[in-house]
């Protein structure tokens, strides 16, 4: 059987995009969490990008940022597909 509409392949920019986005927002969560419960630490290493004082911002911003570049990376790949 085959499918009424061709599968084009998702461009490379998309793929770093999303991935970019993914690290971004479950990192800026995830710190969040650690700085409100404490005992969650998963994708630690975004806490060096965190200046010490400005957690809870920091982690915020990179939510906002991550979603930011999602949402460009998915408008980008609209447009490569029209």
């Amino acid at each position: 059987m085959t499918s009424t509409s061709p599968k084009s392949p998702k461009s490379p920019l998309a793929t770093v995009t999303g991935a970019l986005c993914f690290v971004l927002t479950v990192g800026g969560a995830s710190g969040l969490l650690h700085e409100w419960l404490g005992w969650i630490r998963f994708m630690g290493f975004l806490r060096f990008l965190a200046p010490d004082g400005y957690e809870i911002y920091s982690y915020i911003v990179m939510i906002a940022l991550g979603l930011a570049v999602g949402v460009a990376g998915d408008t980008l790949a609209r447009r490569d597909r029209a």
